[in-house]
């Protein structure tokens, strides 16, 4: 790529650099990002062939299949190279067109690929068979001397994980747990997700710290609204009883009991003490 960016003018090599740079660095991460940073670096250089590779694979990462196959076609038509080859016809695959996908599994071009390149080339392959419920055909596209092999390469981890999801896939699911647990094996920088896979055939299941953590919290937060909520209400009924006290004054009516009614219950008997009561109370004694 260095040899590439030197045919333009440094200050636009660096530009350029740049823009590249921060593509490989977001493409997992942030791929939007990095299709950004490609889109950038497109313009400003759009006839270097390293340019329109890392366009292809920004396009590639966000699921643009039409636009990343035609930077891949424009790169490889500008060096000859077809390493680019078993992406290509992954994104036939993206387009809804396995058939294509087939096809191109099958050209001279993939002769020419390196090992990395032709275990990739299988892979794809394999996919399109599934892509056209080809299941069976799927599993012995899979079958090759590179999955045979005890010997741990780059690829043998994506290769064993794509073995064993086919045959779950086909309802072979003894066969399908030998082959997760060898992806595992092979998996040490954790480039696929064979662990999680394989714990799940085993039903294991597994609790995310974090979310029960916030599953707590948000239920301590609703009983601490409920307290506050009971605090309220029975600072309200103090308030309310507080209220009738102070409403009490000497004018209201004087209650007292009958105490032949003891035992019996308790009689209320409410005594008028304005002056024409006493009246009326000396006229009926009179009477």
């Amino acid at each position: 790529m260095r040899q590439e960016l030197m045919s333009l003018p440094k200050g636009l090599a660096d530009d350029v650099s740049r823009n590249l740079v921060m593509v490989a660095r977001l493409i997992d991460e942030d791929p939007e990002g990095a299709y950004g940073y490609s889109r950038i670096a497109l313009r400003l250089a759009s006839r270097v062939a390293a340019v329109r590779e890392a366009a292809g694979f920004a396009a590639y990462a966000n699921q643009k299949y039409s636009e990343a196959l035609a930077e891949f076609r424009a790169a490889r038509r500008m060096t000859g190279n077809v390493d680019l080859w078993p992406v290509m016809a992954d994104c036939e695959r993206g387009l809804g067109r396995p058939e294509k996908a087939l096809d191109m599994a099958g050209a001279p071009e993939v002769q020419k690929l390196d090992k990395p390149g032709q275990v990739e080339m299988r892979l794809v392959a394999a996919g399109a068979r599934r892509d056209m419920d080809q299941l069976d055909a799927a599993i012995v596209t899979l079958q090759s001397p590179e999955l045979a092999s005890n010997s741990v390469q780059p690829w043998t981890a994506r290769l064993r994980y794509a073995y064993a999801d086919a045959l779950l896939a086909a309802g072979r699911e003894g066969e399908a747990r030998e082959w997760f647990a060898k992806a595992v094996e092979s998996d040490k920088d954790g480039s696929t997700d064979a662990s999680d896979r394989l714990a799940e055939l085993d039903g294991v299941e597994f609790v995310d710290a974090l979310v029960e953590d916030e599953n707590e919290a948000e239920n301590e937060a609703e009983v601490g609204v409920e307290v506050v909520e009971a605090q309220d209400i029975d600072s309200d009924i103090d308030d309310d009883i507080d209220d009738d006290v102070e409403g009490d004054d000497d004018s209201a009516p004087e209650v007292v009991t009958s105490e032949a009614s003891a035992g019996e219950g308790v009689e209320i008997v409410e005594v008028d003490d304005s002056p024409d009561a006493g009246d009326k109370a000396k006229g009926d004694r009179t009477d």
